[in-house]
């Protein structure tokens, strides 16, 4: 196997790629390039050793590396994830747990504390999806990570209904950094048909695993602390820690991960060079941004997030709630909390595998794995409420809404090119993301406990919007290619040098969507 060596194409031995424009220094000793047309690989590669160029590069080398990224950078990126969900997710438990006596909320206002985190989320989107870009990921994010935490506990500290939404939306606006920086980071490790497993695992729902093991344990205690109120305090300070663990070990790219070889780091951005979506680029081009605002893909896609997330936002805050309305103690909702994790998660990485492996299925799986989630929102909505465990069952099951949106955050992934068009494409996508969440707790009103039959009739109204608007996108994807593939047929030199180019998808004559 030593022998094996990866296809000529997928191999690099001469700089024709990444000679473009007049070269420059930089401050820490790479050339820039003055035509702006080349991000920081190209750089890189334009600096490297030429033997460790001329080096070809075997599929056991390959392999090897992907290993050591998916045992290292990918662990970074879900146990991240799963500690955000859950600081963000634990508002759910907290409410069986007397928050809501203790801040003395009535009404609706129980509604708009769980809104409230994503009005911090969208005010901070835009401005965060910037700083992704001009600042150090991997330092900007253990940042924000550090500064939510002291927010959670901060929250163990609220009185009032007012104090709860002022430290809600500022936690809602440091949490915004997570996805859009977890997808920009997996964009820069892993090629596009490795994408969907990678972000399945990462964006696994094990938060409501950790956060009813946390809170079933929480719920046994007997201290002068209310339980509520411990339950931030102790998922704050391990989410503290978690801060300190990725400001030292994850890398802001490839190209500064320090526990990797400069003959790895060469092998991990050649990997990556098929995607042909660039790696990094600190220059801000708006001339991008406005492309892709103008773009119809990118609304279609806008509108599955939101629709899809309304259920999300509805189900994060009234879990817990519309599990003990079915007649369940507070400690036994906490542990019936933790299967719907493993199904969402489980049911993602089902979705994914398909995806990863079968080309332009994407969009066909998402719409039609809905249809699922569709029917269970119909049985919540109509079966009797004596059928406790028919309800509770299709609570459970109504959980799949989850992986159709957690494939679908590989699309803007894969069909964006330009780093300036590839942060804005993911503001958009994350302020959908938003806006389902804000809207979601909207659908569950005071008035209609503990039915919420309304509720389920809105969640269900928004999985068909959803299931329209994906197929919508894959339409145009499919449409696009066609156009190209008759077009033209661009030669493999003009191809190489795009590869790591700063041109968006658009300008980029042998980009393929991936619908």
């Amino acid at each position: 196997m030593a022998s094996e060596k990866v296809p000529v194409d997928d191999v690099v031995v001469a700089r024709s790629s990444v000679e473009i424009g007049d070269s420059k220094s930089t401050d820490d000793g790479l050339p820039t390039n003055a035509g702006n047309d080349v991000d920081v690989a190209a750089t890189f590669l334009a600096t490297l050793d030429p033997a460790i160029l001329a080096e070809p590069i075997s599929a056991k080398e390959y392999r090897k590396l992907l290993w050591k990224i998916d045992l290292t950078i990918l662990p970074l990126l879900w146990v991240t994830t799963i500690v955000g969900a859950v600081d963000k997710v634990i508002i759910s438990n907290a409410a069986i747990y007397g928050m809501r006596t203790d801040a003395h909320l009535g009404g609706n206002e129980f509604n708009w504390v769980g809104s409230i985190f994503y009005f911090g989320y969208l005010a901070f989107e835009f401005p965060a999806a910037i700083l992704i870009q001009r600042l150090p990921v991997g330092k900007f994010f253990a940042l924000t990570v550090f500064a939510w935490s002291v927010l959670l506990m901060c929250t163990a500290a609220a009185q009032n209904y007012g104090g709860l939404l002022a430290v809600r939306f500022f936690m809602g606006m440091f949490e915004s950094v997570i996805f859009p920086t977890a997808t920009i980071v997996t964009v820069m490790w892993w090629r596009t048909e490795e994408h969907p497993i990678r972000i399945a695992c990462w964006f696994s729902q094990f938060s409501s695993i950790f956060s009813g093991i946390v809170s079933y344990g929480i719920g046994n205690t007997h201290t002068a602390i209310h339980p509520w109120r411990l339950l931030f305090i102790v998922l704050g300070a391990f989410s503290l820690l978690w801060a300190v663990v990725l400001w030292f070990l994850l890398p802001d790219s490839p190209l500064k991960c320090w526990y990797l070889s400069d003959r790895e780091k060469y092998v991990a951005i050649e990997r990556v060079k098929g995607n042909n979506t660039g790696v990094e680029d600190k220059k801000i081009k708006w001339y991008q941004v406005r492309e892709c605002l103008t773009d119809p893909k990118t609304w279609l896609i806008a509108i599955f997030a939101c629709a899809q997330n309304i259920p999300n936002g509805g189900l994060i805050t009234f879990a817990g709630i519309i599990v003990s309305g079915l007649g369940y103690t507070p400690l036994i909702t906490t542990l019936l909390g933790i299967p719907t994790g493993v199904i969402a998660t489980v049911w993602s990485w089902m979705m994914a595998y398909p995806t990863g492996k079968i080309k332009n299925c994407r969009c066909a799986i998402i719409a039609v794995a809905n249809v699922i989630t569709i029917v269970c929102a119909i049985l919540m909505w109509k079966l009797p409420r004596s059928n406790k465990h028919g309800l509770l069952a299709a609570y459970y099951v109504f959980y799949t809404y989850w992986g159709p949106y957690a494939i679908s955050t590989s699309l803007p992934l894969a069909n964006t090119s330009g780093h300036s068009k590839k942060v804005t494409m993911n503001a958009v996508f994350f302020v959908a993301y938003c806006l389902g969440n804000i809207l979601g707790p909207q659908a569950f009103r005071a008035a209609d406990a503990p039915d919420y039959s309304h509720g389920y009739q809105g969640l269900l109204a928004c999985l068909v919007l959803s299931m329209f608007a994906i197929s919508g996108y894959g339409f145009l994807c499919w449409w696009e290619n066609k156009r190209r593939d008759a077009a033209m047929d661009i030669d493999g030199q003009a191809k190489e040098a795009e590869a790591f180019s700063d041109l968006t998808d658009q300008e980029k004559k042998s980009f393929r969507y991936t619908y």
